[in-house]
């Protein structure tokens, strides 16, 4: 069993419900486009490094005649997905040795994959697996931008508590975490350098702001609660990882703070005073085929 990123990089709530806020119905214009997949036929699509299963789910929702196979190395993030999202092939397994047969895919995609693998056996794996034909998509998070509420200001046991855990947390370096990242030009350079031709490049900017009156209140929510999980899981994975420097007595100060932070920032919203606190998430897709038998481009 695997659960590395699970229990130290990212847990499952965390890295679930952010990604399921990314990809929700309400955005998919902005994804489909750029992702230039066929909903016209039968056609199978493999993600990579699916983590807890949302993106899956999205294409499930998205691509309704498509066969979704979706891949992760940690047990944990395996475990959920197979339990929230039926209809989809989920298997644990390593993205550098892909357990799939050669040209089984139509299609093959990540998010946030590609900074943590190195190239060569990240793009040959998806070359192997995929048809002659066969599209090639990587997402990858570019730099966004974050506004929090003032009811979330961290106080001073927080930034004490956090100052803490930086100073010994080494859990980046240890797992190789985004050891190949990649600039806008790099990434699409390196998608041609392994094989894959008709390269293209677009980008997603995805807004979540509770307080716009766009977003309809259930999502809002989701919204506030996803950043509320997140900071519960951060806390419990620096328990897990050090348990010298973050006590017990530590631990619990700080979920008790964050509870107290978010029912705040619920009533506030609850009652209609705005706070305007958002996050912006920009994604960069690059696209490229695999070249067919005979094409010598």
């Amino acid at each position: 069993m695997n659960t590395i990123w699970s229990a130290y990089i990212q847990g499952t709530q965390t890295l679930y419900r952010s990604r399921k806020l990314r990809f929700d119905d309400g955005f998919a214009a902005r994804y489909l486009p750029l992702f230039d997949i066929p909903r016209d036929r039968r056609i199978r699509i493999l993600e990579i490094g699916c983590g807890p299963g949302a993106l899956a789910a999205a294409l499930q929702r998205w691509y309704p005649n498509a066969d979704i196979t979706a891949l992760d190395r940690d047990s944990a993030f395996i475990r959920f997905a197979k339990e929230n999202h039926p209809g989809i092939q989920f298997v644990e397994g390593d993205a550098t040795a892909l357990p799939f047969a050669d040209g089984s895919f139509d299609v093959t995609i990540s998010n946030t994959v590609s900074e943590h693998i190195e190239p060569s056996a990240f793009y040959g794996e998806q070359h192997r697996v995929l048809c002659p034909g066969g599209i090639c998509l990587v997402l990858s998070a570019r730099k966004g931008y974050h506004h929090s509420a003032p009811c979330l200001a961290e106080n001073e046991m927080e930034r004490a508590f956090w100052e803490a855990v930086a100073q010994q947390d080494d859990s980046m370096k240890k797992y190789a975490v985004c050891a190949y990242p990649m600039s806008e030009a790099e990434l699409p350079r390196a998608m041609q350098q392994h094989g894959f031709s008709s390269i293209s490049t677009g980008y997603a900017a995805i807004d979540l702001t509770p307080d716009d009156p766009k977003y309809p209140a259930p999502l809002a929510l989701d919204m506030i609660e996803a950043a509320h999980l997140c900071e519960v899981e951060f806390v419990e994975s620096a328990a897990h990882s050090l348990p010298d420097c973050v006590t017990q007595e530590k631990k619990q100060q700080m979920l008790q703070r964050i509870e107290q932070k978010y029912a705040e920032r619920r009533r506030l919203y609850e009652q209609g005073e705005a706070q305007w606190d958002t996050t912006v998430s920009i994604t960069m897709i690059v696209r490229g085929i695999k070249k067919e038998r005979n094409d010598t481009q």
